[in-house]
């Protein structure tokens, strides 16, 4: 648990601070602030876990029931977070989950962590900022600290927390005081957590940062203090942008060098021994998870409303998003040359989570990919050891499972098609067994020599 280091001087009040500023550093010097999180999921279980650890006392609370009662069972539902997680937390008498809002009325310090979704024409769903930020308007305690983690355009806490939250009678820094602080959660990364990365920390006002800033730093180890919200929040979108637009590059040059007959991932380890101005960004089958195929998109819409274009930006998602039909024309071409079709085929999908080694199949490109072959007629199945059945999502909806792999499975199939690399698959099994892989990940490469006839895609 981080040491409880004493309330910094400025804290205190003086000419224009919150008069509940001097109470409220108190607590989070001793660690006695109440801390609520709203919203239980990728983002806010993690976090219950860095405050709980920090000493406080924690209320999650989730609109979905059955999380809460899972976590009063100490059940798992997030297989990255392990489940020693949950059956601490069922254990303590520091934390309390639950999806009735008014106790968040004992909070002094409410953590928003909720899902910022685009919507049909990439535009931003704020809808759930907005009804959590009104719940916890109407319940809030005197001075109580509210920090917003969810990535959002430039302004969406000054112009859009903050209007609702006064509209209910209440006045930033005499009521309560508000920051932006970007989550920034990577699902299955090791030898990170929360408490071990880094935070920004942007306040309304002098006052609100101030609180924000000691707040996070007796929760995680570095917390770096920004000029504003609006730099706090349009940070968090350059650190996707950045990841967004250099997948974007590999995912062009792969084809163009494929077309070369070069290989696209030997280009890209040569090009890593510089030890300077370089990065590796690697090639995949399409973009996934809760930050990549998303963020970008918010401060595209931003630009426009200030009359500005991101070509650049809206140019790398045209080109990720476009990857999953690239991968069906490449399956289809492998097939044909095997002199069969992929109307009838029998396609062998090995992944379906957007990233290795966890279960989380937010936007993932594995499903557009599936839909496509469904459409031309492909009799499609699917493996993936951390997902062991298709959740319905918002765009894709399949009634499949995870079948067993098997020597016998694996040479029944025209094709197995990789999508994603969990470590736990016998790759040496499959190039042994296969006729066909249609490898979107470069997964083969990490085995010798294999039977199977290997397409890269």
């Amino acid at each position: 648990m981080p040491d409880a280091d004493p309330a910094p001087a400025n804290l205190h009040a003086g000419p224009g601070a919150a008069p509940h500023a001097d109470r409220l550093a108190d607590l989070i010097a001793s660690r006695r602030a109440v801390v609520g999180v709203v919203g239980l999921g990728y983002v806010g279980l993690p976090m219950v876990r860095a405050v709980h650890d920090a000493g406080y006392r924690v209320i999650g609370f989730d609109v979905d029931q059955t999380k809460v009662d899972r976590l009063r069972r100490g059940e798992a539902y997030l297989k990255h977070l392990g489940d020693d997680l949950t059956r601490q937390l069922a254990a303590s008498d520091r934390f309390e989950p639950t999806s009735d809002p008014s106790q968040l009325g004992n909070a002094d310090i409410i953590v928003l962590c909720v899902p910022t979704p685009l919507g049909q024409h990439h535009d931003p769903d704020l809808s759930f900022v907005e009804n959590s930020t009104r719940q916890i308007a109407r319940v809030l305690k005197p001075g109580a600290l509210v920090s917003l983690e969810s990535t959002s355009y430039p302004g969406t806490t000054r112009e859009v927390c903050l209007p609702i939250m006064e509209a209910a009678g209440r006045r930033c820094g005499r009521d309560f005081v508000l920051v932006f602080s970007p989550e920034r959660e990577d699902p299955g990364r090791q030898g990170v957590s929360t408490r071990t990365i880094p935070r920004l920390v942007g306040g309304i006002d002098a006052a609100s940062a101030a609180l924000g800033v000691s707040f996070y730093r007796s929760v995680v180890e570095q917390v770096h203090e920004v000029e504003s919200a609006e730099v706090a929040e349009a940070a968090k979108l350059l650190e996707n942008i950045y990841r967004a637009v250099n997948i974007a590059l590999v995912n062009e040059l792969k084809p163009v060098l494929s077309a070369m007959g070069i290989d696209v991932w030997r280009v890209i380890a040569a090009a890593s021994t510089k030890p300077y101005g370089f990065q590796p960004f690697y090639p995949g089958p399409g973009w996934g998870g809760h930050c990549i195929p998303i963020d970008p998109f918010y401060l595209t819409w931003k630009a426009r409303e200030v009359g500005m274009s991101t070509r650049f930006i809206e140019l790398a998602g045209e080109i990720n998003s476009r990857m999953p039909r690239q991968v069906v024309e490449r399956v289809v071409e492998a097939i044909n040359d095997d002199k069969k079709s992929l109307r009838g085929a029998d396609v062998l999908v090995i992944g379906l989570a957007y990233k290795p080694d966890v279960d989380d199949v937010r936007e993932t490109p594995a499903a557009e990919v599936i839909d496509l072959l469904n459409e031309r007629g492909a009799k499609v199945s699917y493996h993936d050891p951390h997902v062991a059945a298709f959740p319905r999502m918002r765009r894709h909806s399949f009634d499949m499972k995870s079948e067993p792999l098997s020597p016998a499975r694996v040479a029944r199939a025209d094709c197995v098609l990789i999508i994603t690399d969990h470590r736990v698959i016998d790759w040496a099994m499959l190039g042994e067994h296969a006729r066909l892989i249609v490898d979107t990940r470069n997964a083969m490469a990490r085995v010798g020599k294999v039977k199977a006839r290997i397409v890269k895609a």
